[in-house]
């Protein structure tokens, strides 16, 4: 093998490995949980791996001046009929995110929250599997096939430890998405109707020949597509789902669902600006003011859920539709040509809050803990300290099972001040303050709008400003809720600390570290985020790089096999 096929053959790595490892984990009894923890850990490692080869891989062709696209042919069969998949620097990016939220989620599960259903290691490692994939796609149906690969896996986690609470809220979630599936194949349906593909650079190159009736019914299609994915990012109002859902969620569950979110964005980001971006003519910007306005009216709904609610797990939930509501805004404007540095700022917003969402689930339910290992809000009884030493079983009759298991992995714990200093953090990174990678993503958004507006007309201008407040706003709301619940919890309250374990902060301090990496290497990610939001903003680059690395392989004769030869009496 050449050391350039290293690069094409490796964008599969990320699918391929917690795929094997997820399937290799459903032979071994589910007694054998530290054997699967330490399976999927080495998984994630060698994810993580092939993420960073394949970042490098998309930052070089950009660098080497070279197209910034790398196309992957599976069974080399050639677009449109084949499955392809397509790295470019978004791909990536998302790729290098989903492996940096997996391994602490995956060690924080081993403080005993694996053992409580089946399967938890299987089901984290197709979820993976299913994330890549939908990142890594280059055309609808396999997307759709990705899709509900990552959705079927989070039903198993979202059910995953039993409860009432749980099992009402995983059922409105399994009801949610399914309802979303079918508006994704009628809009896939009506998609191949049109334009006669699936492949997502061979569908914005047939949008030019599209009639008005066509045209018409692509809109439609266009609409279909855009419930469902924007129901999976949480737009207002389709976002009902999404706190009681996380909030009833174990934390590792909620902590890797954070980036689920990001998948239905990302969707909506590379369909908006590669099919119905400024190059698609009479589709141009379609959809582009529904995002815009939905976005600032999602942000607004967060901030108004976050301040209402005692919970602490479901201002989590709200958090995470304040995030998504931020990176939408910034793809409609950016679809209505308003320039790559507010879709710039955004990317880089999107990678700090959804580490900070995933920190904020993950130490959400220690903190809520009173002394006797009891939520003491909501009081239902979760895992802590011995607690988490019991696992639980499903049996015909019910739940509520519990097996002869041994400890949690370890037992050491840490202190209260700890906790605060951790909990402080990851508020202020959320609220936006300085020096955060929030603060920095929204000071890059606020500045690409200000600069933006230099010279526009109409009503973008006021959408911008409109933007602009929100952004302020949500991080003062979040200020708010979590500086009040925060005093309240560790200084105003006189109880007994509780009991925590190691294993449930150092997954926290994980993802900390990672956005205090993003704080000191603002510039450097910054830069990529800027070259990637400019690659996106010339579909023309993805558009002509699938398109034509397809007729080279259609070009390409079989090797292995002998030209065909008619028989004698029909030459």
């Amino acid at each position: 093998m050449t050391p350039a096929a290293v690069p094409e053959h490796m964008i599969i790595a990320p699918i391929l490995i917690p795929l094997i490892a997820g399937a290799i984990m459903l032979f071994y009894n589910d007694r054998n949980r530290q054997t699967k923890l330490i399976m999927g850990l080495v998984a994630i490692g060698l994810m993580f791996l092939s993420s960073v080869e394949l970042m490098q891989d998309a930052k070089s062709l950009t660098d080497q001046g070279e197209t910034a696209v790398r196309m992957y042919l599976l069974g080399n069969w050639p677009v449109p009929v084949g499955i392809v998949l397509v790295l470019d620097r978004l791909a990536a990016m998302m790729v290098m995110l989903t492996s940096l939220l997996a391994a602490p989620a995956l060690i924080y599960a081993a403080a005993g929250w694996h053992g409580k259903g089946q399967h938890f290691h299987s089901m984290f490692q197709f979820l993976l599997a299913g994330v890549n994939g939908s990142f890594l796609t280059g055309d609808l149906f396999n997307l759709f096939v990705f899709f509900e690969v990552m959705l079927a896996a989070s039903y198993g986690l979202m059910l995953h430890g039993s409860g009432p609470e749980r099992i009402k809220a995983g059922l409105h979630y399994i009801a949610v998405n399914l309802a979303a599936s079918l508006f994704f194949l009628i809009g896939v349906a009506l998609v191949y109707g049109t334009t006669g593909t699936l492949n997502m650079a061979h569908i914005a190159a047939q949008l030019a020949g599209l009639d008005d009736a066509q045209r018409l019914l692509f809109h439609a299609a266009a609409a279909f597509l855009g419930i469902a994915f924007l129901t999976k990012a949480a737009i207002w109002p389709l976002c009902f789902w999404l706190p009681p859902t996380y909030a009833s969620a174990s934390p590792p569950a909620a902590a890797i669902m954070a980036i689920m979110t990001k998948v239905g964005v990302y969707v909506i980001l590379r369909l908006s600006l590669l099919i119905l971006g400024p190059q698609a003519g009479a589709s141009a910007g379609f959809g582009a003011p529904i995002l815009m306005i939905g976005g600032v009216l999602t942000m607004a709904f967060g901030m108004i859920g976050i301040l209402g609610t005692p919970d602490l797990t479901r201002k989590g939930g709200y958090i995470a539709i304040i995030s998504s509501g931020t990176v939408l805004t910034a793809v409609g404007f950016a679809q209505a040509g308003g320039g790559a540095e507010v879709l710039s700022g955004a990317l880089y917003y999107l990678i700090g809050s959804t580490a900070a969402v995933s920190a904020f689930f993950l130490i959400a339910e220690p903190v809520s803990r009173d002394d006797t290992g009891t939520d003491d809000q909501s009081q239902t009884t979760e895992p802590a300290g011995e607690r988490l030493a019991e696992r639980w079983e499903w049996t015909p009759m019910g739940l509520d099972t519990v097996e002869d298991t041994p400890s949690p992995a370890s037992t050491r714990t840490v202190s209260w001040l700890t906790m605060a200093i951790c909990f402080s953090l990851i508020a202020a990174m959320l609220a936006g303050l300085p020096p955060m990678p929030g603060f920095i993503g929204k000071f890059a958004i606020l500045r690409g709008a200000v600069e933006g507006n230099i010279g526009l007309s109409g009503q973008l201008p006021v959408m911008l400003w409109i933007y602009a407040a929100m952004l302020i706003l949500s991080g003062l709301g979040a200020l708010i809720a979590l500086l009040r619940f925060g005093m309240r919890r560790f200084w105003a309250e006189a109880v007994p600390a509780p009991r925590i374990l190691a294993l449930e902060v150092v997954p926290v301090l994980m993802l900390l570290a990672m956005i205090l990496l993003m704080t000191i290497r603002a510039d450097a990610v910054l830069s990529y985020t800027r070259v990637t939001a400019q690659t996106l903003l010339n579909p023309a680059i993805y558009r002509e790089t699938v398109l034509e690395d397809a007729k080279r392989v259609d070009a390409t004769p079989p090797q292995n096999h002998a030209p065909y030869e008619p028989p004698e009496g029909q030459k």
